[in-house]
C-alpha cells in the first residue's frame, strides 16, 4: 500500500481553539475517518488529492519550498481539475476542493501545520517570496500537475 503523507498537527487548530474535551474527541474521530478513507481504493480513484499525497517528487517539491506549497494551494482554490485519461475526459469528471481543504492538503503534504497556515495566503497587499492569488496557476504548476496526468480548468470551464 502507498503511504500517504500526512501532517500530525491536522485537525488540530480548531481544537486548540475550543477548550472542549468533547470538541476534541470529534476532531479526533474525523481524523480517524480520514485514515479509512485513504486506504479505500475507491476514493483512491480519480483523485487528485490521493496523486498528490504518494507522489515523492511532487511531495518533494512542497516540502522544500514554502514558495511553491503556496502556490499549488492557490492552484486549488476554485480551479477544476480532470484526470488526463479517456474515461475522466468522457464521463466529464471533474476534481476539486474548498480553499480550506486545499490548504489540508498542502499541510499534509508538508508533514506539519494544518489548513489555516495556507488558507487565504494569496491575499496580501504584496507578493514576496512568490506568492500568487487563490485560483492563480503558474506555469510550473500547472506543468507539474500535467506530469502528474491533471489538466486545469476555471470555474468557468476553459482548459489553463
Amino acid at each position: 500500500m502507498t503511504t500517504m503523507s500526512r501532517s500530525q498537527q491536522r485537525y488540530t487548530f480548531q481544537a486548540s481553539r475550543a477548550n472542549s474535551d468533547e470538541f476534541t474527541d470529534i476532531m479526533e474521530n474525523i481524523r480517524n475517518q480520514d485514515f479509512l478513507r485513504d486506504s479505500d481504493l475507491e476514493w483512491q480513484k480519480n483523485n487528485m488529492e490521493y496523486d498528490l499525497r504518494t507522489t515523492d517528487w511532487i511531495l518533494e517539491k512542497v516540502r522544500n519550498s514554502e514558495q511553491y506549497a503556496q502556490n499549488l494551494y492557490a492552484a486549488m482554490c476554485n480551479n477544476r481539475f480532470q484526470q488526463n485519461d479517456v474515461l475522466p475526459i468522457l464521463k466529464d469528471q471533474y476534481w476539486s476542493c474548498s480553499w480550506r481543504y486545499a490548504g489540508g492538503i498542502i499541510a499534509d503534504m508538508r508533514q506539519e501545520g494544518d489548513y489555516i497556515d495556507y488558507y487565504c495566503s494569496g491575499i496580501r497587499d504584496s507578493y514576496e517570496g512568490g506568492y500568487v492569488s487563490e485560483t492563480v496557476i503558474t506555469d510550473e504548476i500547472r506543468e507539474d500537475l500535467f506530469k502528474l496526468g491533471w489538466l486545469c480548468f476555471s470555474d468557468d470551464d476553459e482548459l489553463i
